[in-house]
């Protein structure tokens, strides 16, 4: 009796029991075995679909020393031109990796140890919003640790920072007057800077100039011409030396040259003065 009793208050408290009853409806299909696997059937699919992505990177390392990381911005949801491209790459044969700009540290450790491994002998970062942002910060830790970066590239960073590192070739494309903004150059970068401006394309946004077909294009035109550069050799450690002492010679004092009439700006200041 008490089975019974506790039988009858489950299916009391069946959702489905009680909608029929509420609405005369009979929702027989929600029944169906197969619509019960449903969700782990497009869990199966997103699984496979990671588990291809990452046979097609793994066997592109076997036929290229390069790697390149693409990073999407927040919510991997407004930067999935970074998608489209990786995919073009890897149909190319590229060594590829999609993360968010999050994973920005792993990114890091990654890199470095196929580097110094001899594993990877070309890298290769680019990012849209913060994940343009996040190659900045990649680039400036992998110049810490002595490893270069063939090319950076930047989808309209959400914020202002200073290239950095040991970059042959940084690219900035960002969209003036929106959220994104320019690169500065930083005082120890030696490499080559560009900020690309889209021109104040009024179709050409934040949130689509990652899907911009014409400036993929140009971003592969400087990944071929980047991995085809002979790869620079790992900066050597810095070490202070005391510099040597010359003799002690004395040298006649130049003669006083006259004075020379002092010129004036624009604005009537004269030269030298604050």
């Amino acid at each position: 009796m008490r089975f019974e009793k506790n039988r009858r208050e489950v299916l009391e408290q069946d959702p489905m029991k009680r909608y029929r009853r509420a609405t005369g409806i009979t929702l027989s299909l929600l029944r169906h075995r197969w619509v019960r696997a449903l969700p782990a059937f497009v869990l199966a699919l997103v699984m496979l679909g990671l588990s291809i992505g990452a046979g097609k990177a793994q066997t592109a390392a076997q036929g290229h020393g390069e790697h390149i990381y693409l990073m999407r911005g927040a919510f991997n949801v407004f930067s999935l031109g970074m998608d489209d491209l990786a995919t073009r790459l890897q149909r190319m044969g590229y060594n590829v990796s999609l993360e968010n700009y999050l994973a920005w540290s792993r990114i890091v450790d990654e890199a470095a140890a196929e580097y110094k491994s001899g594993r990877t002998r070309s890298i290769i970062l680019i990012g849209h919003s913060s994940g343009a942002t996040a190659v900045t910060a990649v680039a400036a830790r992998l110049g810490e640790l002595g490893v270069p970066v063939k090319l950076a590239v930047g989808f309209d960073p959400t914020t202002r920072v200073f290239a950095s590192g040991q970059v042959d070739r940084y690219i900035n494309y960002y969209a003036p007057g929106g959220m994104g903004t320019i690169v500065d150059r930083g005082k120890d970068f030696k490499g080559v800077l560009q900020n690309v401006s889209t021109g104040g394309d009024p179709s050409v946004g934040h949130f689509n100039i990652d899907k911009s077909r014409a400036i993929h294009d140009k971003v592969i035109e400087e990944i071929r011409a980047a991995i085809a550069r002979p790869s620079r050799a790992p900066a050597p450690a810095t070490t202070r030396a005391a510099a040597p002492t010359a003799p002690a010679t004395r040298t006649a004092a130049p003669a006083p040259r006259p004075a020379a009439p002092v010129a004036r700006t624009a604005y009537g200041h004269q030269d030298g003065m604050q």
